[in-house]
């Protein structure tokens, strides 16, 4: 069955984090989604506060830039959030947008060396590991956590590019693909991911995380457009869906098809009922999705 869940974007203030996160664990949503871009909000921070206000709901973070973050700093973050809510973290990493990167001093020459070196790291110390590593960004003497979680959290990858995919096929434990790609595209990218776990010799579950715009309720066939042009993508390329639980539930079976597990509904950022909106996902739409 396709996992549903929604964005929380980062856009909208953080004090509402809370009351949004218990909507949705009350309407039985699955899952609810961070982001943590420049320069709104904290991904760890907000992920703990829905967490600790929820009892149910999964809560991922698609994603936290790896520049911004020293590997044993990030994974002692995951590990406590884990031993906490154990099941309920679902955190995501990438390259992060290298323009905001060069902003805070964090930009580097290797994206790809540094976001490999990085998931390598976590995922060895989430399993309990003691790392010695020399890399070119990562370098670990001896390290080892002291309360390692007891089942490691899955580590996704947000990728878009050739390389990326193949690196989060074959080093992380799935991978997020966000609102820019067609149902024809995130074909495209599974094989790229499915090539990089083949020259791992990977078998173990990968998740494939879809994150599409979508907008519901009174002029929603506008509002869509109108976020499209924000994200600038064109007109004519059928992406995101506007309507009510039929149209939305269609949307899900439709990247369900090209091989995503997960469907993330993202709203648009001037969304005026957020409460409303996870539960319209939650009851209504949930129902129709298989």
């Amino acid at each position: 069955m396709t996992t549903l869940g929604v964005v929380f974007r980062p856009q909208v203030p953080p004090e509402r984090l809370r009351a949004v996160a218990r909507a949705a664990d009350d309407a039985g949503l699955e899952e609810l989604w961070l982001w943590e871009d420049c320069f709104w909000q904290s991904g760890i921070a907000g992920a703990a506060v829905a967490l600790a206000s929820t009892s149910r709901l999964r809560v991922g973070i698609g994603l936290m830039p790896v520049p911004f973050r020293n590997s044993v700093l990030a994974t002692l973050e995951i590990a406590t959030l884990e031993r906490m809510f154990p099941g309920r973290f679902l955190p995501g990493f990438g390259h992060g947008v290298q323009d905001w990167m060069g902003q805070v001093g964090a930009r580097v020459s290797s994206p790809l060396s540094l976001l490999r070196e990085n998931v390598d790291a976590m995922r060895a110390l989430l399993r309990g590991e003691e790392l010695s590593v020399s890399g070119r960004y990562v370098q670990l003497d001896k390290v080892k956590l002291d309360y390692p979680p007891e089942q490691a959290p899955p580590i996704l990858v947000g990728a878009v590019g050739p390389k990326s995919l193949r690196l989060a096929g074959e080093h992380a434990d799935g991978t997020i693909l966000d609102s820019q790609k067609t149902v024809s595209d995130v074909r495209d990218a599974l094989a790229l991911v499915g090539e990089g776990r083949a020259a791992a010799g990977r078998t173990d579950p990968h998740r494939i995380v879809y994150m599409g715009v979508a907008v519901t309720g009174p002029d929603a066939s506008a509002r869509l457009q109108a976020e499209l042009e924000y994200w600038k993508y064109d007109p004519a390329s059928g992406l995101g869906v506007a309507g009510g639980a039929a149209e939305f539930a269609a949307e899900a079976a439709k990247y369900a098809g090209a091989g995503a597990d997960t469907m993330i509904f993202q709203p648009p950022a001037d969304e005026p009922d957020l409460e409303g909106y996870v539960r319209f996902v939650a009851q209504e739409v949930r129902p129709l999705v298989r």
